[in-house]
């Protein structure tokens, strides 16, 4: 005879196994994408953002000064699509399918209509040059992945658009539906969450924020980078105290990136004799982001902080971080080394010896991630990342410490030094943008913060 007792144990082992299998399943269902969009329509399926501005002339200047409207077309997308990853995916052609995604999120309709691979380039005006435009975002559905990364986005062209809130008429050019997935940040990481061949998770912006503070709060992608404002979203409508602006301010946006990071730097002592050392300690406080900073496209983006003291007379002199120790700093403080060596495959440079890794004074603290190919070497293209070096960035509402030992020096001026800290941002370090004559836009130094301090140098 089985006891009741057992046969209780089995029908809870069973059903535990059942809803095992459906959470599995259901698991499954979200990790793999129900539908490849690639060249599965064509160009005639979409509309082009231009017949938007009739109705949204506003929102549709917004977007045409901003980055998402030159995602395929922007001079540094262009160079490092054509030059470097088309040219790579060539002489490594395991790497096509990869290369060819980056149109996943850079020119979706390319990637979903165009059927060509690689899309003609954007001087030749075709439809690629549409970037991530209305017909883009406002076809979404959902993400067909959790977490969402790499275009998982489902779209399906037609004359139903969606948006985050009900429509309040109903428009004579297309129909409107109401989609919550819209207030979600899981619509951002559809493009801002990128996994490469390697399974290397290269770009993890909605990940980062997912794991932050203001997750936690509520506080989404859209509060900051679409923020709210008295607005008319189109002609016929009527204005709301509440719209989503289509501004999209990032990276390249010198007044998004100034101020990010507040930074006081501060002497252990306030007077100090000729051959006497002195310690500035400088604190770092990420109060701006809700992502890692800096984000996005890290392989090619470093901050970085400059110390300098000037004495009475003028006399300039560079402070050196203090070292910390952790394993993979060495990465973290510029100096005279070269990186970026597999760059000479798709250049067709043999041997190719690379250029300066940093581009910047030696001595300073450098806040990055640093990405390395296959064989152990630096590199800026994210397709070729085998490994993740040290993630010394700088998170949501963190505070960075840095210390800087100074032995000043006997023939020190006398009277008063003044002691500047500064952070500095670059998107793409220098001497990769010179090497592949990237317009000296991308490389510009941008201050974001600095501050000041005094001591008194005794006679």
């Amino acid at each position: 005879m089985i006891s009741k007792k057992n046969t209780r144990r089995k029908i809870l082992i069973i059903l535990f196994a059942a809803i095992l299998l459906v959470l599995t399943a259901f698991t499954v269902s979200l990790m793999a994408p129900q539908e490849d969009l690639k060249s599965k329509y064509s160009y005639k399926d979409f509309e082009p953002a231009a017949k938007c501005r009739s109705c949204h002339p506003g929102l549709y200047e917004q977007w045409s000064q901003a980055m998402m409207s030159q995602a395929y077309t922007h001079h540094w997308d262009e160079i490092e699509y054509f030059d470097l990853a088309v040219a790579h995916a060539k002489a490594k052609p395991e790497l096509k399918d990869a290369v060819d995604g980056c149109n996943g999120c850079h020119t979706p309709l390319a990637f979903m209509g165009g059927g060509k691979f690689p899309p003609p380039r954007p001087s030749e005006k075709s439809m690629a040059n549409e970037s991530v435009s209305c017909e883009v975002c406002h076809l979404i559905q959902s993400a067909q992945t959790d977490p969402p990364f790499n275009f998982s986005y489902l779209i399906k062209p037609g004359m139903t658009k969606y948006a985050g809130r009900t429509p309040e008429i109903e428009s004579p050019a297309h129909k409107i539906v109401q989609n919550d997935f819209f207030r979600t940040t899981e619509f951002c990481g559809n493009c801002h969450n990128e996994k490469n061949p390697f399974g290397m998770w290269v770009k993890s912006t909605q990940l980062e924020w997912k794991e932050g503070p203001y997750a936690k709060e509520g506080v989404r992608c859209q509060d900051c980078h679409m923020p709210k404002a008295g607005y008319q979203y189109a002609i016929m409508g009527k204005p709301h105290d509440d719209a989503r602006l289509h501004l999209f301010h990032g990276a390249h946006d010198p007044g998004k990136v100034r101020g990010t990071i507040e930074l006081r730097i501060q002497p252990d002592i306030r007077e100090a004799e000729p051959g006497e050392t002195v310690v500035f300690t400088v604190a770092l406080f990420n109060q701006k982001t809700g992502h890692k900073f800096p984000t996005g496209s890290v392989e090619d983006r470093i901050a970085w902080l400059n110390v300098e003291a000037t004495d009475a007379k003028g006399k300039v002199y560079h402070l050196d971080v203090d070292k910390k120790g952790f394993e993979g700093e060495e990465y973290t403080i510029s100096g005279d080394n070269l990186a970026y060596q597999d760059m000479g495959v798709p250049l067709g440079i043999p041997d190719f010896k690379g250029v300066q890794r940093d581009g910047i004074p030696s001595g300073n603290r450098i806040f990055r991630m640093p990405y390395f190919d296959p064989e152990g070497r630096m590199t800026i293209m994210q397709w070729n990342t085998a490994k993740l070096g040290v993630d010394y960035r700088i998170g949501p509402r963190e505070v960075k410490m840095e210390k800087f030992t100074f032995r000043m020096p006997f023939d020190i001026a006398p009277g008063e030094l003044k002691v500047k800290a500064q952070l500095n941002y670059q998107l793409l370090v220098k001497p990769v943008a010179d090497l592949l004559k990237v317009p000296e836009e991308e490389s510009r130094i941008i201050a974001v913060n600095d501050h000041t301090t005094f001591l008194t140098v005794l006679p």
